[in-house]
């Protein structure tokens, strides 16, 4: 057997214990019981969670496990919200210096910013508020409701009463209405409307009190249930009379239904007049009212959200509502500027004055001629088609289009015989001109051709030596000639090795015909292809 281990002070008591257990065994003592009154099984262990199945498990308790000392430093209280202790004539050093409370800093003061703050005015110094610090127990600090002030749900339960008050009130100014009006038709109306008139008197049940309708807002709590779940709620939501949604159309292959969401996606009478329609299908919910609305606001988030715009539905719903606002008024503007803009340019034929009914259905003294199918057979001209082109549109001052005139693999004007696009039209003198420019060109043609000469054999000169023709008399002396082609290379050396010319240096600038002819020998052409063998 296990017991909780006890301290004794001597052996005496010790063993005075052990005869008390062996009495109570025998039968011969009073057995030892709990806080509570009852009586303690020994033959159970008074540190297990929960008792064997085999056992009572009414009689053992776990009281001498709990921690019953409460300690003295733990509380239940909680803070004083808003309170104040101390107000301050004049900042004191230390204080926030916003608004001169000594109980927190400037960093973390929850006043308005003043231009100047209370250090340097010492004016309007905001009292301390109330630090109060809390040693919770375990409880104390999963407590979730510690601190709430239960008369802070008054204002609640007076609005619900105000709705209540009102929507009373409201019904009863309409039962009042209606009775004026059944004095003010009495007279009028007699015999089989008085029963209409009944019916309009009676008060929607729904309206008058909700509270009476069966079953709409019972809550059912399900403990421990076999089918799964230790706590829940189930709300019935729908008013017996109605018909359920499974029960409308009962054939198998119609819209399913998921008894476990309760749900029906689809429309289980799609054949039916949808103005005696009473329900079609849940998926009608998601495409009307404020459904669809929430729906385009989502894929604007997205879309703007693709195009770069940092906008996200969950993460700043109120931002992405007001650019999907305002998406929506700039394209309702620029619908209606575009429209007004198709007006101006086309008019509109709708907000015009109607034509006379005498235009509309005028009649006229053509013969049309039909055959049985309703087909024209004669009196009606058949429609040329037309392009989408600009047609019959005549410009600087012609009288017939561009390619309306074709000659010499060239189109042009008939009106002026023009080839030149966009010319100004000219008329008939403009073709009179013309032809005469041509007879002209032509006479002049046949003149050249007629004056025309042979060409007469050129003779070959031979090149002079200043560039000109050679001279009849011209006579070069050999012996000055050989002179000239001496200095000539003399000079052509000295150009290469400036070394060799001398310090004093004789210039004479006159040329004799035998230097320019030795000049005209030694230069070297570029354009022979045997210039690279000259010595």
């Amino acid at each position: 057997m296990a017991t909780a281990s006890v301290a004794f002070k001597s052996r005496e008591d010790h063993r005075k214990q052990m005869e008390l257990e062996e009495a109570r065994k025998a039968g011969l003592a009073p057995a030892e019981v709990d806080e509570d009154g009852k009586e303690i099984n020994p033959h159970i262990p008074q540190y297990m969670s929960s008792a064997p199945w085999y056992l009572n498990a009414e009689r053992p308790s776990l009281k001498h496990q709990r921690k019953w000392k409460s300690d003295p430093n733990y509380t239940k209280s909680w803070y004083d919200r808003g309170a104040k202790i101390y107000q301050a004539d004049k900042y004191r050093k230390g204080a926030c210096e916003n608004c001169g409370a000594m109980t927190h800093t400037s960093k973390a003061c929850m006043e308005r910013p003043r231009k100047l703050g209370a250090k340097w005015t010492s004016k309007n110094i905001a009292p301390d508020e109330k630090i109060e610090t809390f040693e919770l127990d375990y409880d104390g600090k999963r407590d979730r409701w510690n601190g709430y002030d239960a008369a802070s749900y008054a204002h609640v339960i007076d609005r619900y009463e105000a709705r209540d008050e009102a929507r009373k009130k409201y019904l009863k100014e309409q039962q009042l209405k209606k009775l004026e009006e059944k004095n003010n038709t009495e007279a009028a109306e007699e015999g089989s409307d008085d029963e209409d008139n009944e019916d309009g008197l009676k008060v929607d049940e729904a309206k008058v009190d909700e509270s009476k309708q069966m079953d709409f807002a019972k809550v059912e709590k399900r403990v421990r249930t076999t089918g799964g779940g230790s706590t829940g709620t189930v709300r019935n939501l729908r008013i017996r009379e109605d018909t359920a949604k499974y029960l409308l159309n009962l054939d198998v292959n119609s819209a399913h239904y998921d008894p476990k969401t309760r749900s029906m996606r689809e429309d289980p009478l799609p054949d039916m007049d949808p103005n005696e329609k009473f329900y079609a299908g849940d998926n009608q919910n998601r495409v009307s009212g404020q459904a669809l609305e929430f729906k385009q606001l989502n894929i604007h988030a997205w879309e703007a959200f693709d195009k770069g715009n940092d906008v996200h539905m969950q993460a700043a719903p109120s931002q992405a509502e007001l650019l999907f606002k305002n998406f929506q008024i700039n394209k309702e503007k620029l619908k209606s500027k575009v429209k007004e803009t198709i007006l101006e340019e086309y008019g509109n034929a709708a907000a015009e004055d109607p034509l006379p009914r005498e235009l509309l259905l005028g009649q006229s003294e053509r013969e049309v001629e039909y055959d049985r199918a309703g087909r024209v057979i004669k009196g009606q001209e058949m429609a040329l088609p037309k392009s989408k082109y600009e047609e019959d549109v005549y410009i600087n001052n012609h009288t017939t289009v561009w390619g309306s005139w074709w000659k010499d693999h060239q189109w042009g004007y008939r009106c002026c015989k023009q080839f030149v696009r966009n010319s100004y039209c000219t008329g008939a003198a403009g073709i009179e001109a013309a032809e005469a420019a041509a007879d002209l060109m032509k006479a002049n043609i046949a003149r050249k051709e007629a004056t025309e000469d042979v060409i007469a054999p050129t003779e070959e000169k031979q090149p002079a030596t200043w560039g000109t023709d050679i001279p009849d008399d011209l006579v070069l002396d050999q012996e000055k000639l050989a002179e000239a082609l001496k200095k000539e290379d003399k000079r052509r050396r000295e150009e290469k090795d400036e070394r060799k010319r001398k310090y004093n240096v004789k210039w004479n600038d006159e040329v004799t015909a035998e230097d320019m002819e030795a000049y005209r020998m030694k230069r070297v052409h570029h354009d022979d292809p045997m210039k690279d063998f000259l010595n």
